[in-house]
């Protein structure tokens, strides 16, 4: 049996399992004998690695003998031996001839029912084997065993144990899922200790990549590595597609190879009939199963498939365990999930499209039946192209608040069709528009959301509907940026003399909130809120009270009266109940009281809040929320958890739907977002990070006040690295956006002041640092109840006045509530002060306790300019031994909440349940799993587990 030039393309990425077969052959020759089991799927190279199994022996100058059993109902008896072992009646050697004989003579009566007889078969041919060891190191190589007869497999059987006392090497491949007794009884005995497993998995990316280029003599490009990644690394079917590619010349090869006008969704056409010609030996009902079964997707629960098809489950056993075993189908928990997205395909590919749209009809219905998630339903209802069905109509219209929330883009595209198709009735059309404008709204289409409501306004006559439309278009107005035509709808629709009041109250409330944010008219947006609370108090429109509560407390936040504020949104916190009623609403009120309370220096009390948020959103079904993520991203930076932050982040960007503020522009989360990301990386010397979150941040204008408050984390950011090269002026000039807030701005500049007062007074600009210490107390002077601008304060009069004890009176502050990223700061500059006034003791244990700080973010370019500042003040650290530097790979590497994961892994817990455990959304919970992955360099969550186990025994952490 020699290597096809297909075979040979199916060992890339096979090494070190070639080398276990050389370590194999290697000891045959020295006279010890072995087993080797391989296994693996269909199409995975198990008749590749066999093969080049009795090449190398060959090579070696051993007796190498190789056999393929065939699928056939009633193999013949020990046709795989026999065929292997060269047995015929016209053979030169006499023992052959003779088992050829015995064999030929008693075909006619002799089964394996015929126990006596294919007894002594199996001794002649046992007795060969022994024979053919005696005259020299010997290699028997059985491909695909779970085909052959039940009289071979006893002679393998027989010939296992006694491998390693002859010079045998017995190499076998296998293909998992045979049912019968004989190879599972084969299957035992290969459990042994001294048998040599093998198992093939998928090839890994890199060793696709190298396949891809082996097959198409250069490079591939992303598209072609996107397209390829549907085959999950199998050898087989990636030569099938790759030949079908080039056949139909999809192929562009250049200096690399990629696939034409980016069709990487599209399984060309020969490929399907090659695959499905690779499905002609399952069964015929089999098969049209399946076909059924790939219209759910790639994962389906069996109930999702006995309801489509009308059946009860237990009618399907055969078939789903039939699929199962040819290897079609996999388990995946409690689901079932096709092997390979290619086979599903192909599967897909063999029913007429006119019969997969009706049938993609029906999984709608039939899913819908079973109370699935819905956009599990609208994505069949897309793949119909039916419009207008009064069933979907219905469905669409009652679910799309839900589904908005979890697919915006495909809620968008099937309500848009519909209401393009015919907007039906007022009634309709109004239900129809104002869901796809809030789609819209979700998914940042804000012109497109103006323009549908606008068309809608003309022909709606019923007062509510117009005002739920006039409240949709002045956020779309506002959301797009044109704050003054947002303004200008509410007043002209407030208005009208039918307006029904608890649309007066809401309307009254979002343009108290468009009067602060987009221009800066406190005096007028405080006006309009308690109007708003008078007419949602006459109306009982809980909604409109709680937002203008929400109001109220953005204008005490700007006046820094942090306890009016907390206890404004409490208020509406209270107002809305425990229901998920209002989830945007809600999500923005307890976002508001983490901002509250990290104004009020309560940080344990606003990580509480943090979690009484997710919980919420978890009721709510709406875990992933991504400002959820923005504003605990924010939270965490304070606390110097920045891994933790960072991870909240890579979530957010994860998402498919936009991150939303209810009443401010959609850009005030992704400015966050990116600015957060920059500061984190500048700090830690990630210059290159930092520099391109810089340029996504700055990479919309600017247009209301409410952006302008969300954009500082990204001016210090821009700060950060301009010091970094040297230049201070620069880093100076970039906070001098800081230093005064516009009319009715939020933003905390006090928290960055310390900083420009630094920097300031390293600049030698003492004017400039007397402009910085005087916008400081002035921003501690607006506090209700002194807390964070007044430590701040302090921090910026010590470092103006080099007065050691007011830098103390902030470190303390920072200290006891549990800040330490300010504290780390605030000690650094501590130190700086108390060197100016030659204190050198107190100032080295102060740049130690700092540095430890810095340590523990990883904010290493803090570390160099602290000791740099003191350094030229002739302080140096004190003996503590050399830093330990953080750890990039392995167990060490791992970050606290890490740990926690991998242990929650460890205990079998899911994705949900470990965000529900720790208070993360589903995408944080992933990214950190992602990143163990990665640190730990595994693939799977069982090897996690396994990590664990040996890390830490009994899989407990210390708390």
């Amino acid at each position: 049996m020699l290597i096809s030039a297909d075979s040979s393309m199916r060992l890339v990425g096979r090494t070190a399992e070639i080398a276990v077969l050389n370590g194999a052959v290697e000891r045959l020759r020295g006279g010890t004998g072995s087993v080797v089991w391989v296994e693996g799927e269909p199409g995975i190279g198990k008749s590749a690695v066999v093969a080049t199994a009795a090449q190398i022996g060959r090579e070696w100058g051993c007796q190498a003998f190789v056999g393929v059993a065939d699928q056939l109902a009633h193999p013949p008896l020990l046709g795989v031996l026999v065929d292997c072992l060269e047995v015929g009646r016209r053979s030169a050697d006499p023992r052959r001839a003779r088992i050829a004989a015995f064999l030929n003579e008693r075909r006619g009566t002799l089964d394996l029912a015929d126990a006596t007889r294919a007894a002594a078969a199996v001794e002649m041919v046992v007795a060969l084997v022994d024979e053919l060891c005696a005259a020299g190191p010997t290699m028997l190589v059985l491909d695909d065993v779970q085909w052959a007869d039940d009289a071979s497999l006893d002679v393998c059987r027989r010939l296992v144990p006694v491998a390693a006392h002859l010079p045998l090497l017995l190499v076998m491949s296998y293909r998992p899922g045979a049912r019968r007794p004989t190879v599972r009884r084969l299957r035992g005995v290969t459990r042994r200790r001294d048998v040599v497993r093998v198992p093939l998995g998928p090839l890994t990316p890199d060793a696709v990549r190298d396949l891809l280029a082996a097959l198409v003599g250069a490079p591939p490009g992303d598209g072609l590595v996107t397209l390829a990644s549907q085959a999950v690394g199998n050898p087989l079917f990636l030569q099938e597609l790759v030949g079908a590619l080039v056949r139909e010349k999809l192929l562009d090869i250049s200096t690399r190879a990629e696939v034409r006008e980016s069709r990487t969704d599209v399984v060309p056409r020969s490929l399907a009939a090659a695959l499905d010609d690779r499905l002609s030996f399952v069964p015929a009902g089999t098969i049209e199963l399946m076909r059924a079964a790939a219209l759910l997707g790639g994962e389906f629960v069996v109930t999702e498939l006995a309801a489509l098809l009308g059946r009860p489950a237990i009618d399907l056993c055969a078939d789903l365990h039939e699929a199962v075993t040819t290897g079609i189908l996999v388990e995946a928990g409690p689901r079932m999930r096709f092997r390979h997205p290619l086979l599903r395909q192909a599967l897909l590919d063999g029913m007429p499209a006119a019969l997969r749209a009706a049938l993609h009809l029906d999984v709608a219905r039939a899913l819908e039946a079973t109370r699935v998630e819905p956009q599990r339903v609208a994505q069949h209802l897309l793949a119909s192209g039916v419009v207008g069905d009064r069933w979907a109509r219905q469905w669409l219209t009652s679910v799309a608040p839900v589904l908005a929330a979890w697919a915006p883009h495909l809620a968008a595209e099937l309500l848009r069709r519909e209401v393009d198709h015919d907007p039906g009735d007022e009634h309709e059309r109004s239900g129809l528009t104002t869901n796809l404008a809030r789609v819209l709204l979700a998914t940042g289409d804000h012109e497109e959301a103006a323009t549908r409501v606008r068309q809608a306004l003309g022909a709606i006559v019923d007062p509510n509907d117009r005002g739920h439309l006039h409240w949709i278009l002045a956020r779309a107005l506002f959301s797009g940026g044109h704050n003054d035509a947002a303004v200008a709808n509410l007043h002209r629709a407030l208005r009208a003399d039918d307006l029904p009041d608890p649309w007066r109250a809401r309307l009254l409330a979002s343009l108290a909130m468009f009067q602060r944010a987009g221009v800066g008219d406190l005096t007028a947006a405080d006006a309009t809120a308690r109007g708003a609370l008078r007419t949602a108090a006459v109306a009982g429109d809980a909604f409109a009270t709680a937002y203008a509560l929400t109001g109220l407390w953005a204008g005490h936040s700007v006046r820094r009266q942090h306890r009016l504020a907390l206890r404004s949104v409490e208020q509406a916190i209270d107002t809305l109940g425990s229901g998920v009623d209002h989830v945007d609403l809600m999500a923005f009120v307890l976002h508001g009281r983490i901002f509250s309370l990290q104004n009020l220096s309560r940080w344990t009390d606003a990580e509480a809040a943090l979690r009484d948020a997710r919980d919420f959103l978890r009721a709510a079904n709406r875990i992933d929320d991504t400002t959820s993520g923005v504003t605990a991203a924010v939270l965490l930076f304070w606390l110097g958890r920045w891994d933790d932050a960072l991870a909240e982040l890579d979530a957010v960007a994860q998402s498919t739907s936009s991150a939303t503020y209810r009443g401010l522009r959609e850009g005030g989360p992704g400015w966050l977002r990116h600015g957060v990301a920059a500061l984190i990386a500048g700090h830690r010397g990630e210059r290159g990070r930092a520099a391109a979150h810089l340029r996504a941040g700055f990479d919309r204008p600017l247009v209301t006040v409410a952006d302008r408050e969300n954009i500082d984390f990204l001016l210090v950011a821009r700060s950060v690295a301009a010091e970094q090269d040297g230049n201070l002026r620069a880093a100076l000039d970039h906070l001098n956006d800081l230093l005064e807030r516009r009319p009715g701005e939020m933003t905390l500049t006090h928290q960055w002041l310390p900083r420009f007062v630094r920097l300031a007074l390293a600049a030698d600009d003492r004017s400039a640092a007397e402009a910085g210490l005087r916008a400081c107390l002035s921003e501690a002077a607006a506090e209700q109840v002194p807390a964070r601008a007044t430590a701040a304060a302090d921090r910026c009069r010590g470092l103006y006045h080099c007065d050691a004890t007011a830098v103390r009176s902030a470190v303390a502050h920072y200290r006891a509530s549990g800040v330490p990223v300010e504290l780390a700061g605030t000690l650094e500059d501590l130190a700086v002060v108390l060197a100016q006034r030659d204190d050198t003791a107190p100032a080295r244990e102060a740049l130690d306790e700092a540095v430890d700080l810095y340590d523990g973010f990883g904010a290493t370019w803090d570390v160099r300019r602290a000791e740099a500042r003191l350094r030229s003040r002739g302080i140096r650290r004190g003996v503590r031994g050399s830093r330990v530097k953080r750890a990039g790979h392995g167990w060490d590497a791992l970050t606290p909440t890490e740990r926690k994961v991998a242990t929650l892994v460890a205990a079998g817990r899911s994705t949900p349940e470990i965000a529900q455990s720790l208070f993360l959304t589903r995408r944080t919970a992933q990214t950190h799993i992602s990143r163990i992955l990665a640190k730990l360099d595994l693939r799977s969550r069982v090897e996690i587990a396994g990590v664990v186990l040996r890390q830490v025994p009994g899989g407990v952490l210390d708390s």
